[in-house]
């Protein structure tokens, strides 16, 4: 049995999937997503529950040893969240009307993670003149900012839209505040929502895995036998498409057929990772950004237009396919949902329970 004190110290130690596998561990994680005080009062307020004078800090402990039982716990969040899902319900159709307009999905060159430190290193830091710096900002950053604010703006909406398609079943208790590592709990098991596409570098291990040569290695070969031009100093993931793009608007049979034989390849790495799952989940844990890396429960939402892989991020806006796909999952879903796992990390051996649903087009 565990206590509070004991699961503020396996929460604050990130321990997440430990808490939930115990009822007193799963109830601290279900209040604690209640993490506004106006929604611990709220709480307390509707059973009854002496909260005068205290102090925001105590109120989780309080309502922990509270005698309010799980099921009123569970009900009273999903009031919670249909009252402020209601909002976005009016204004999502005209929401996703206006992410329709988004045309292009580009960073513009900043590295999310780390803006500041992108615009020091390569603006404040490397140039010396102040009219090259005005240039510079009045030309390619301003341009780069704009980008990266679409881009953040798109997938900030977009990603909200998402999780109210898992939120609103039946099967899925939402957090209705901020709680880390922690969107939705599934059959009372806390996952953290990641929404991805089917990764270059997965693919690119693949097909190392079948002895094929890179795509971009076979790409830049017949693109040079073709003087198809291309900027041999741009990074990897943008001459990938660039040259793709190119060799498949090129009339030339041996352009053809080698898009061809790349996208036929795509489509059998698709195909397995769809039979074999948990390969692909896997792979997603032990590639993480150092930045953002975790062992936490994760249910990833993978995107894939198989008539051109590098416009899979519109599927983001895509909601009638998203919830034809995610709904299926999850009324079908067990009760022990996921598969327990282990991975490598930094020569570190983690645990965590996943799951990954696939929309296609």
């Amino acid at each position: 049995m565990i206590d509070f004190k004991t699961a503020v110290s396996l929460f604050n130690a990130d321990n997440i999937g430990e808490l939930a596998e115990s009822n007193e561990g799963l109830r601290f994680l279900k209040l604690r997503s209640l993490s506004r005080k106006d929604q611990m009062e709220a709480l307390a307020k509707e059973f009854g529950i002496n909260i005068s004078g205290t102090k925001s800090r105590e109120l989780l402990s309080i309502l922990f040893d509270a005698k309010i039982s799980d099921k009123d716990i569970d009900s009273f969040i999903r009031v919670a969240y249909h009252q402020e899902r209601e909002e976005r319900r009016l204004a999502e159709d005209g929401l996703l009307s206006e992410l329709y307009k988004v045309n292009a999905f580009d960073w513009g060159g900043l590295h999310q993670n780390s803006l500041e430190k992108t615009i020091v290193d390569n603006y404040v830091k490397k140039i010396r003149s102040y009219d090259v710096l005005e240039s510079a900002i009045d030309g390619e950053l301003h341009n780069s900012l704009r980008s990266y604010v679409l881009a953040s703006w798109y997938n900030h909406w977009s990603s909200i839209i998402i999780e109210d398609v898992f939120k609103d079943h039946k099967n899925v208790l939402p957090a209705v505040g901020l709680i880390k590592k922690i969107d939705f709990f599934v059959k009372d098991r806390p996952f953290d929502l990641k929404v991805t596409y089917l990764p270059e570098g997965y693919i690119k291990d693949a097909r190392k895995e079948d002895n094929k040569k890179p795509e971009l290695t076979l790409l830049r070969k017949i693109a040079k036998e073709l003087k198809i031009a291309f900027n041999i100093d741009a990074a990897d993931s943008f001459l990938l498409q660039d040259i793709w793009r190119k060799l498949d608007d090129h009339p030339s049979p041996v352009a053809k057929e080698l898009i061809s034989d790349i996208a036929s390849s795509r489509i059998s790495i698709l195909m397995k990772a769809i039979a074999q799952p948990d390969v692909l989940v896997k792979w997603l844990y032990e590639n993480q950004g150092i930045r953002r890396f975790d062992a936490s429960n994760r249910l990833f939402l993978v995107l894939v237009d198989k008539d051109m892989f590098f416009d899979s991020w519109k599927l983001k806006r895509a909601r009638p396919l998203i919830a034809e796909n995610v709904n299926s999952y999850l009324d079908n879903i067990s009760d022990n949902p996921g598969v327990a796992m282990t991975f490598n990390w930094e020569g570190k051996e983690y645990k965590a329970v996943s799951d990954i649903v696939f929309v296609t087009k």
